[in-house]
Formats: C-alpha cells, structure tokens, sequence
C-alpha cells in the first residue's frame, strides 16, 4: 500500500546539512501492524513525517495506493492527508473549546460532510472506542486515557487507509497505555493498517513487525509472530 524506495531527507541546519534518512527502502501493506523504533536522532520521526505526507523527501519516492505523492501538489498532499491517512499524537491535539462528539467531527467539518451524518459519524466512533457516555464533555473534563480514545475515534472518522500513531502512549501511565494498545489491536484486527512510531519495548512487544531504524537507514525489518496481517 505504501512504498518507499531511496527515501532520503536532508535538513539544513546554519551552514551544516543534517540527513535525517538516507536512502530508506520500505513497503507497508495493507492490513499490516508496524512498529517503528530506534534511538533518538535514528530517524523515526521524519519517516512518519513523510509516510503522513507531513514532510517531502529530498530524494527518493514515495507511493500511497500506487499514486506518486512525491509528485503532487501541496493541495494534492492535504487532500490525501485528509482522505487516506488518520493521525494519533502523543499529546492529542483536541480543541479544547469543543467537546468530545465535536473534536471528532472536525476532519468531517473541513469537508463539508452536512451536520447531520457528521453527527450520527461521531457518536458512531465514540461508542466504537468506549465513550459512547462522554461525547458532550469537553477535554478537561476527561482523562488522559479518554482523550487519548477521542483522538483515536477523530483519526478514523474518515476512513482512512492507514493510521499513524506517534508516541501514542507517551503520556499515559502503563496501565491506561495498555488499554489504548488494547484499542489499537482491536482496530487492526478489524483490518485497519497500523504504524505506529515509539521508543517503548512494551508496544514494540506488542506490534506484528518491528522496523528498527539506526543513522536514518532501516538496520532490521522482522516479524515479531506477535499478531498476524489480516487476509
């Protein structure tokens, strides 16, 4: 589904150029459950940069579906952002103006998706992530673990191919980050495609393939026999 080949991305940085990826090859396929991990400064969080078209490689291309989104526009890049790709962050990002069924309906919101199906596609995620009794609270009236489930439901309100999680327990104790796991697996073995970018051993535990990243290049690229990829 999405294919990476000589995938490089240089910084400059004053008078230096800093590679934060040089010349990455990867293939995720749909239905797959991949961990992305490595030290600080390996590279991880450009690759998600780029596998969410957040960022453009200097070199290489990148392909979603078979399109060249290398190739594409800025509106042809928010378009596909929009549509195909589902973001969970480690902080949440929810307004905090706006309750829960409203966060959720954002990305509907920006595309014109009529109030009525917004709605009905809002409450629909929140009972699917266990908050079908909190969605007209608003964020600091819930916990870490619910904002964390209300970010999951706005993620997926609008069908994406993949979802892309960085550090999606990072501000979670242990026990409500396993519940989010929790979530996350039951999602992917619904048939979502998962990456999920972390630093933790627990999560990468947990994932069916473990891509390990070193000096921005993938050092491994294994099945952990942990989940299998659904048919």
């Amino acid at each position: 589904m999405i294919t990476l080949r000589g995938v490089t991305k240089i910084y400059r940085m004053g008078e230096v150029d800093v590679r934060a990826l040089n010349g990455v090859d990867l293939d995720i396929a749909r239905g797959d459950y991949v961990g992305v991990m490595g030290p600080s400064g390996s590279g991880k969080t450009t690759l998600m940069e780029i596998l969410g078209c957040l960022s453009r490689p200097t070199a290489g291309t990148l392909a979603f579906e078979g399109q060249r989104v290398d190739q594409l526009d800025d509106l042809g890049l928010a378009s596909l952002r929009s549509e195909r790709i589902g973001f969970v962050f480690q902080t949440f990002n929810l307004l905090p103006r706006l309750s829960a069924v409203e966060n959720v309906e954002l990305p509907m919101l920006y595309r014109r998706v009529p109030r009525r199906q917004r709605r009905m596609r809002a409450l629909e995620l929140l009972e699917r992530v266990g908050l079908a009794g909190r969605a007209v609270h608003r964020p600091n009236e819930l916990s870490g673990g619910e904002r964390q489930r209300v970010a999951i439901a706005r993620a997926l309100v609008n069908r994406p191919s993949v979802l892309l999680a960085d550090e999606p327990t990072g501000n979670l104790d242990s026990a409500t980050g396993n519940s989010i796991m929790d979530l996350i697996e039951q999602l992917h073995r619904d048939g979502q495609t998962v990456v999920i970018v972390t630093h933790d051993p627990r999560i990468t535990a947990r994932v069916a393939r473990a891509v390990y990243l070193r000096d921005g290049v993938v050092e491994t690229d294994s099945r952990t026999g942990q989940r299998p990829v659904p048919p």
